[in-house]
């Protein structure tokens, strides 16, 4: 190609507008960087993102959110804070937050009742929550109890052998207790003999009985169901006598025998040494149940079911009922002695699949008021013991069951968000496979294409 004077000047202008097309692109882009924040979290579980219950939460939040953390003067520490707190402002505009030095502030910090570098101040609504650390569960748990203002009273019956959330031994509640603490709830036990119970705010929690209930108790229970009382049913096989009466109240049977599940393969893929530990795969719509996707363990349970012949009257109308927790097909109501080995008898047992848990609603007028009333009934009560809590999605099913019953529907999926698993788990075999092929194989095809590219350059 001849090079003349005109594609010279060509050239020059085309070298120039490249040259100006550079610039304003990169103009462009931070004027587009300051303007606009776009993030995308490609990392597995999202571990630099909110949740979305943490979102969701976040999208309820009316008023303003302040928020004061304390911490030392380390710049990479504040940096890493504001980033965590830059999540939630990104969501929510109305939450602000300062990071303050307690060693400069000191009044301030007295003010604010801060011990220790690392602790956190929120006010939302005119109310104050005080947290030690700022992972995103402690931050949203504090959010939740600021944002509930009148926190539901859950009565736990005592004095009956139940179930006690002050019992720090294996069988005992004292873990779902704190959980449900730092929820926002108000956990205590009640004693019927010399206190009175209200339905308002409040869930009554029986977590079963041992011995036998006297009238005058068994009377302010019911008392409690009809003025339209929020309860908890938690009964292991076996109901009492004396308990009958709460039965007819809520229009529902407990169903002879203890669930099984003989499912060998799901057994052994949740290690599950004997047939009465059961496993829960499948849950029915319901807004409790709606975003589980994790299964459930039940120990000796008994399966509930509500009766299809309800009375109905103006003051007291029919429940109207929801199966949420199913047994699978393998499962069935084991009439006999399970602790001698079970096997199905199709003219005594009582095949799967059967519901062990079981949500209960009516609406009424009552003291010129409509209520509504909600009830679940679960055929067990070991699931939630110390050393049954941390099984699958026990605790996460009975917080959204709580959160239900409370009538808190806008935080029924609150829930801490889980880390994601980041070990490899590998069987003996791949490992020892993986083992043999990087200690032993990897070396020898080293050495034998090292020998070759030797031996072929000595014969040049």
């Amino acid at each position: 190609m001849k090079v003349t004077a005109r594609t010279r000047t060509q050239y020059r202008i085309q070298y120039f507008l490249f040259i100006l097309l550079l610039l304003g692109s990169i103009i462009l882009a931070g004027w587009l960087s300051i303007e606009y924040n776009f993030r995308s979290d490609w990392t597995a579980g999202k571990r630099h993102s909110l949740s979305e219950d943490s979102i969701q939460l976040l999208n309820q939040l009316s008023a303003p959110v302040k928020l004061r953390t304390y911490q030392a003067d380390d710049p990479a520490l504040n940096q890493a804070i504001t980033e965590i707190l830059q999540r939630y402002q990104n969501h929510n505009p109305g939450f602000e937050f300062e990071i303050i030095n307690p060693d400069i502030f000191i009044k301030q910090a007295k003010d604010d009742g801060i011990e220790r570098y690392g602790q956190t101040v929120i006010e939302h609504l005119g109310r104050q929550e005080r947290i030690n650390n700022l992972s995103e569960e402690s931050l949203t748990n504090a959010l939740i109890r600021l944002h509930r203002g009148n926190k539901p009273q859950l009565l736990f019956l005592s004095q009956h052998g139940e179930r006690s959330i002050t019992d720090t031994s294996a069988i005992g509640y004292s873990q779902l207790a704190n959980k449900l603490t730092e929820k926002g709830f108000i956990s205590s036990p009640v004693n019927l003999l010399d206190q009175q119970i209200s339905p308002e705010n409040s869930v009554l929690i029986i977590a079963s009985i041992n011995k036998p209930l006297i009238p005058g108790e068994l009377d302010k229970i019911l008392q409690y169901i009809k003025k339209g009382g929020n309860l908890l049913w938690l009964q292991d096989p076996g109901i009492d006598a004396s308990q009958q009466a709460i039965s007819d109240q809520l229009d529902i049977d407990f169903i002879d025998g203890v669930m099984v599940d003989n499912n060998q393969e799901v057994k052994r893929m949740l290690q599950l040494s004997h047939p009465a530990i059961l496993p829960v795969l499948e849950y029915r719509r319901h807004p409790i149940t709606e975003k589980m996707q994790y299964f459930t363990l039940f120990t000796t349970a008994s399966g509930v079911r509500s009766r299809t012949d309800q009375t109905s009257s103006a003051e007291q109308p029919a429940w109207l009922y929801s199966d949420l927790l199913i047994s699978s097909a393998s499962s069935w109501s084991e009439l006999d002695n399970f602790l001698l080995g079970v096997e199905f008898n199709k003219d005594r047992d009582i095949a799967g699949p059967v519901s062990i848990g079981i949500a209960q609603q009516r609406e009424f007028t009552g003291e010129n008021k409509t209520i509504n009333q909600r009830a679940v009934i679960i055929g067990d009560s070991d699931f939630l013991a110390n050393n049954n809590l941390g099984n699958g999605a026990n605790l996460d099913f009975i917080i959204k069951s709580l959160n239900w019953l409370a009538q808190d529907e806008q935080l029924i999926s609150i829930a801490p968000k889980n880390a994601p698993d980041l070990q490899l788990k590998l069987s003996a075999t791949m490992a020892s496979v993986i083992g043999i092929f990087f200690l032993i194989i990897l070396p020898l095809l080293f050495i034998i294409g090292g020998g070759l590219i030797w031996y072929k350059r000595r014969k040049r």
